[in-house]
C-alpha cells in the first residue's frame, strides 16, 4: 500500500506545487493589500455603503462587521471552496477511472497488490495532497502577517485553512464515488462539480432569502466557516459533518471498487438490462439436430 501511496503521491507533486504556490502568494498579497487599508477603513465603510446591501449579505457579512478580516473573508475564504475544489473534483473523479480510462488500470493491478491496498494508498496520497496545499497557503499567510500590523496570530489564520480542507474532502470523496457509479470520469466530476457551485449559491441566496433556510441546511456551504473561524473559533461540529459525508463517500467507492469489472480503456456506458437481451437464439429443430 505503501509503495501505491509514494507513487501517487510523486505524480501529484506538480499539482501540489502548483496550486499551492499560486494560492499562497494570492494570500499573502491579499493579506499586506487589506492590512494597508485596515488604517482607513472608517473612510472605506462610508464608500461600501454605496454598494446594495444584497451584496455583502449574499456572503452573511453586515456592514458593522465589516474590517480588513472581513474583506479577506469576502474576497479570499468565501471563494477558496469554489477554487480549490476544481483540483479536488479532478484528482478525485481521476484516481482510479483516469488510469481505467487509458488502460493502465487493469494493467496495475495485475501485479501482486490487492485492490483494497491499491485503493487505499491512492486515497491516502489524494488526502495528503489536499492536506499540503491549504498548509503552502498557510505558509503564504504566515509569512504576509509577519509583515504587517493585523492583530492575527499563525494559529488563529490556520483554523479556517481547516474547515477549507474538510469541505472540498467532501467534494472530492463525493467524485470519487461517482466515477466509480457512473460511465466515466468526465461525467463524475461534471456532476460533483454541478453540485459544488450549486451548494456555493444555494447558501448565499439564503442569506437573501429565508425561505430557502431549509433548502441550504442541506448545502455543505451552510458548515463552511471561512473567515469567520479567525475571530470566533473552529466550530468543531460543523468540521464533523463536512467529514462524516466524505468517510462515507470512501467507504462506498471502495465497496463499489471492490466489486466492479474493470474496463481494458476507454469509457464505459450505461448497460441496461432489459428482458431477453442476453438470452441465447432460439435455434431451428434442423439446426438443432445438426448441432447433434
Amino acid at each position: 500500500m505503501w509503495a501505491v501511496f509514494r507513487h501517487q503521491l510523486r505524480r501529484f507533486r506538480g499539482s501540489i506545487l502548483g496550486w499551492g504556490i499560486i494560492l499562497g502568494l494570492l494570500a499573502a498579497a491579499f493579506v499586506s493589500v487589506f492590512s494597508s487599508i485596515d488604517a482607513q477603513m472608517e473612510q472605506l465603510q462610508q464608500l461600501i455603503q454605496q454598494f446594495p446591501t444584497d451584496l455583502f449579505a449574499f456572503f452573511g457579512v453586515s456592514m458593522e462587521s465589516l474590517t480588513a478580516l472581513g474583506l479577506l473573508d469576502i474576497k479570499f475564504f468565501s471563494y477558496m471552496p469554489m477554487v480549490l475544489g476544481i483540483f479536488a473534483v479532478a484528482a478525485g473523479s481521476g484516481l482510479l477511472a483516469g488510469d481505467e480510462e487509458k488502460g493502465q488500470l487493469d494493467l496495475v493491478l495485475s501485479h501482486p497488490v490487492s485492490r483494497r491496498e491499491f485503493f487505499f494508498g491512492r486515497v491516502l496520497a489524494f488526502l495528503a495532497a489536499l492536506a499540503a496545499i491549504p498548509a503552502i497557503i498557510w505558509g503564504g499567510f504566515a509569512v504576509a502577517i509577519g509583515q504587517t500590523v493585523l492583530d492575527v496570530s499563525p494559529l488563529q489564520i490556520a483554523r479556517p485553512l481547516v474547515s477549507l480542507g474538510a469541505m472540498v474532502l467532501l467534494f472530492g470523496t463525493l467524485a470519487l464515488l461517482l466515477s466509480m457509479v457512473l460511465p466515466s470520469r468526465r461525467m463524475a466530476s461534471s456532476v460533483a462539480g454541478l453540485l459544488l457551485v450549486a451548494s456555493f449559491f444555494i447558501t448565499g441566496m439564503a442569506e437573501l432569502d429565508p425561505g430557502l433556510k431549509a433548502i441550504a441546511d442541506f448545502s455543505p456551504f451552510s458548515y463552511y466557516q471561512g473567515g469567520k473561524a479567525i475571530t470566533d473559533g473552529l466550530n468543531v461540529g460543523w468540521i464533523i459533518g463536512l467529514l462524516v459525508p466524505a468517510v462515507v463517500f470512501t467507504l462506498l467507492a471502495w465497496w463499489r471498487f471492490e466489486r466492479r469489472d474493470i474496463r481494458v480503456a476507454g469509457e464505459g456506458g450505461w448497460r441496461l438490462a432489459l428482458p431477453g437481451r442476453n438470452r441465447p437464439a432460439r435455434q431451428r429443430p434442423s439446426e438443432a439436430r445438426q448441432t447433434l
